[in-house]
């Protein structure tokens, strides 16, 4: 008779299978990672969008006018 927790597979004791939980998967991990890490780059750092010249310089068109 095999322990609690056991049972007999053949000639050999194999222990009971686990109850599974669901497992994140490592490719949703890392989609995740990357999602926040292309957000946290496109709108991390607003004050280099907001700043414009205050007087652009002429373009090579807008010069011989």
């Amino acid at each position: 008779m095999p322990p609690e927790g056991y049972h007999d597979v053949r000639r050999h004791i194999r222990r009971n299978p686990r109850p599974r939980t669901k497992k994140t998967s490592g490719w949703v991990v890392a989609a995740a990672l990357v999602g926040v890490l292309w957000l946290w780059g496109h709108g991390g750092t607003s004050s280099a969008s907001t700043s414009s010249p205050s007087s652009p310089a002429p373009t090579a068109s807008s010069a011989g006018r």
